[in-house]
């Protein structure tokens, strides 16, 4: 399929999601209540077969943290990235995914431990990388490193 197949196909299904500007892949910009309905959709339907989530991954932008998926098919060899922004920093709250894509846990957990975004029903979201005494996350442009090295 063609970016604009795809871009047809994913607005057809859900109106809301807007495209992105991501040039490389066609990119959906969706709210987090809309993650899991376009991730299954494009999963399931037997156009995209998006089976590989190859990418998860957030960034700290101006407009709120922003959760990355990147998905494609290894049938069809065309990929996706939806794109979900989180305004409230304070709480940042996305469905998970990894019952879909196996390989989403680890992503989720990852993300959960360097920018505290929370993925609703996975399940075991504990941090990966720090340990569970550490305060903050560590990937936000908001994080305070107290580390000094002494000599």
């Amino acid at each position: 399929m063609s970016r604009d197949e795809i871009t047809e196909l994913v607005t057809r299904q859900l109106p809301e999601a807007k495209p992105g500007p991501f040039k490389q892949f066609s990119e959906f910009i969706v709210d987090a209540g809309q993650i899991r309905m376009l991730a299954d959709y494009l999963k399931q339907n037997p156009k995209t077969k998006m089976d590989y989530l190859f990418c998860l991954t957030a960034s700290d932008r101006k407009d709120g943290l922003n959760v990355l998926y990147f998905i494609t098919s290894s049938v069809y060899h065309h990929s996706v990235l939806i794109r979900v922004i989180l305004a409230d920093k304070a709480h940042p709250v996305v469905p998970t995914v990894s019952d879909l894509w196996k390989a989403a846990e680890f992503y989720e957990r990852e993300v959960f431990d360097l920018f505290g975004i929370h993925f609703e029903n996975h399940p075991d979201l504990r941090r990966i990388f720090l340990s569970d005494d550490w305060v903050g996350f560590p990937l936000r442009k908001d994080y305070k490193d107290t580390f000094t090295l002494e000599r």
